[in-house]
């Protein structure tokens, strides 16, 4: 048996894995002596079967089933050992002609590179205290949420919502009143904004045309306005504190506190989440090096995984996987990147640990995420120990994270300069 190593690019290689019969032969024969005691053929006695005959019969199957467990563990305890390969392993022939065997691989090799000075990286972070008038709108749309609609004859307004007939219209503009539907727009929603303008002043029995979409994708109806609604807002109270806050708040000074709170922690987050991704964006670009093909293949293979996942199990019926990976490619390559990266920092943050408690942390937030106790949650992850390893590695993550802020330069700027500096990004 022999293992050779041809280097595709410096982190894909293919591993050449060559046999003889010789090599084999003590396999085939431990199978023939386990299929015989198995086989049972008319004028034998059970297990009794000559090996001659079995091999005629039955030496084909046999043999290529050997063979392919031959490859196998050759793979895992010589080739995977020796080369750590790194994401899904790709067999790429499996010949087995006059007694040879020849089995081809591509795997992927971890890319050799050392981490950049990280005091010379500048990451953004967005820095926002919560407005008294952001808690004030906030405390209108719910306000506006909780409200009662009343049906009034009067004409429409950006704050009305309106019942219609929406009928399309064909080619030469005549109506299809066999596709007619009724229809409720809400003008204060921002989904409602194309139908603002158009229904502006008009009132019950109006015909409005309008083209909703852009370009070839538009398309042409009328609306036949069939009822206008006025939106009567709820009152701010101390109950209405108390039931929209699930009792948190008793009245409404407490209630506004507790939206200023709720509305801080969710820019904390939001900033949180926004330096991670910029800070990834940061390392990738300032480090040069290959991923492995079958890496990045992996990665877009998870990719199309999470699309199943949020489809209720399956792909949408027009889910072009093979379009949907080309244009995740550099998405792809960037994820793959940042693997190693995380997995280099590690290295290099070697004073990292994982506490109890830390596990005991995010086991809390889950479970209140869930609903369900904490216990629960720790019963759930030790039935489970790769998601218990999956936990490990995102805590382990988190903690790269930590001590990064004290490593890079960090710009920190408010939410309009933020906001500019991510559109110009997009331009670019």
């Amino acid at each position: 048996m022999e293992i050779t190593v041809n280097d595709i690019t410096s982190v894909d290689k293919e591993i050449v894995i060559s046999a003889t019969r010789e090599d084999l032969e003590p396999k085939f024969k431990e199978a023939y002596k386990k299929y015989r005691s198995q086989i049972n053929m008319p004028g034998f006695r059970p297990g009794k079967v000559p090996v001659k005959l079995i091999r005629k019969r039955f030496g084909d199957e046999i043999e290529q089933e050997e063979i392919g467990n031959y490859v196998q563990e050759v793979f895992e305890n010589e080739v995977v050992p020796e080369y750590e390969p790194v994401g899904e392993s790709q067999m790429l022939e499996l010949n087995w002609e006059d007694d040879q065997l020849e089995a081809k691989f591509k795997i992927g090799a971890r890319p050799e590179f050392e981490i950049e000075d990280l005091s010379a990286i500048e990451v953004d972070r967005l820095v926002h205290d919560v407005t008294d008038e952001e808690v004030d709108e906030e405390i209108e749309r719910q306000l506006k949420q909780q409200g009662n609609w009343e049906e009034v004859e009067e004409k429409i307004t950006e704050n009305s919502r309106v019942t219609v007939d929406a009928i399309p219209l064909d080619d030469d503009g005549e109506p299809d009143e066999d596709n007619k539907a009724e229809e409720v727009i809400d003008l204060t929603k921002e989904e409602s904004e194309q139908f603002r303008e158009d229904l502006d002043g008009h009132e019950i029995g109006d015909e409005v045309d309008v083209e909703i979409g852009h370009g070839d994708h538009s398309h042409s109806f009328k609306l036949v306005v069939k009822k206008v609604e006025k939106l009567h807002e709820a009152e701010l109270t101390d109950e209405f504190a108390k039931n929209a806050s699930d009792g948190e708040a008793k009245n409404v000074d407490e209630f506004k506190s507790l939206v200023k709170s709720r509305i801080q922690s969710y820019y904390d987050q939001s900033a949180d989440d926004l330096f991670k991704n910029d800070i990834i964006d940061a390392l990738v670009e300032k480090h040069e090096f290959d991923v492995p093909e079958v890496f990045k293949k992996q990665v877009l293979n998870q990719y199309v995984e999470r699309v199943k996942q949020q489809s209720q199990g399956q792909l949408p019926p027009d889910f072009d996987e093979e379009e949907y990976k080309e244009n995740m490619q550099d998405r792809a390559v960037r994820d793959a990147k940042w693997f190693f990266l995380n997995e280099k920092l590690q290295e290099k943050f070697d004073d990292i640990e994982i506490k109890p408690e830390d596990i005991d942390e995010h086991l809390q937030e889950q479970a209140a995420q869930y609903g369900i106790t904490v216990d629960q949650m720790r019963n759930m992850f030790a039935q489970n120990p790769q998601q218990l390893e999956s936990l490990r590695n995102s805590i382990r993550e988190d903690k790269v994270f930590d001590k990064l802020k004290d490593e890079v330069k960090i710009n920190e700027i408010d939410k309009e300069t933020y906001q500019k500096r991510y559109d110009e990004k997009i331009k670019a």
